[in-house]
């Protein structure tokens, strides 16, 4: 572990055997990331806007293209991970262990076995216990994030929309059911993300009140003129989010950077008209 200022940087490569990086120690480095805003990057440029801007961590994602979603580029996560002080994520295809292991192998920081790239295995999941690195699964109730902590998942992002439409209903939806379902149990104690649909800080600050331990901000952010103030708003939100005034001026002047981002006359009907 090297100290870098206010950043605590893991070097995985130092873990060398699954035994010796045992289940609480990948809770703990899931633990390091609470509070704080995960922002997707297809770039290095992106990677650094995001750091920046004050990002906790970035997950690497290939840029979007029609077809089979896999595991990015090993060369792009070392690239990236050259250039940026902050933890690196990478997904996976759920199933694939083999890319899994492609990703260990290249020192990312998490996993994330990601229902949003295509499934490579449609009956089992990774079995993450046989890994030294901390996993990531998305869960859209409490029975799927109870049968991803049992794998071996260290941290559970609760998925809402992966349409990048900006849609927030699915995910306050998945968000309130997952939360109601813990305190109901009320032992269950892994962090819980929320993913989908989190366009703007207002969305942000939602979902931390909601309960959420942190955020995914999709690669979608940085389609505007100006990504690094969105990016920024968002991760403000997410530090301050019961602080109203910082709400206020984190939300001002992002009109022009959400247009692109509005909800088409369709989607609106499907979601609330008649």
């Amino acid at each position: 572990m090297e100290e870098d200022g206010a950043v605590t940087v893991y070097n995985s490569s130092v873990i060398t055997d699954a035994k010796k990086n045992p289940y609480s120690i990948k809770v703990g480095l899931a633990q390091m990331l609470r509070g704080g805003a995960i922002v997707e990057v297809t770039n290095l440029q992106a990677a650094k806007i995001a750091e920046d801007a004050g990002a906790c961590a970035i997950v690497v994602a290939e840029p979007t293209r029609r077809g089979i979603r896999r595991m990015p580029d090993p060369s792009l996560i070392k690239e990236i991970k050259r250039a940026v002080s902050i933890p690196v994520m990478a997904p996976a295809r759920v199933g694939h262990f083999v890319e899994a292991q492609i990703l260990e192998a290249v020192g990312v920081d998490y996993i994330d076995e990601s229902e949003i790239l295509a499934i490579a295995d449609e009956d089992n999941f990774i079995n993450k216990h046989n890994f030294r690195c901390p996993f990531i699964c998305g869960c859209q109730n409490l029975g799927e994030a109870l049968r991803r902590v049992r794998e071996g998942g260290a941290m559970i992002r609760i998925q809402g929309e992966v349409l990048g439409h900006g849609n927030i209903a699915e995910t306050v939806r998945n968000v309130r059911n997952v939360m109601k379902e813990i305190r109901v149990l009320n032992n269950m104690d892994e962090d819980e993300f929320a993913a989908g649909g989190i366009v703007t800080p207002a969305d942000a600050a939602l979902m931390m009140q909601l309960g959420c331990d942190g955020i995914f901000v999709g690669n979608e952010v940085f389609d505007c003129a100006d990504p690094y103030k969105r990016v920024r708003a968002i991760v403000q939100a997410v530090r301050h989010y019961n602080d109203p005034h910082v709400l206020v001026e984190s939300s001002c002047e992002l009109d022009e950077a959400m247009a692109e981002l509005n909800l088409s006359e369709n989607r609106i009907q499907h979601f609330g008209g008649n």
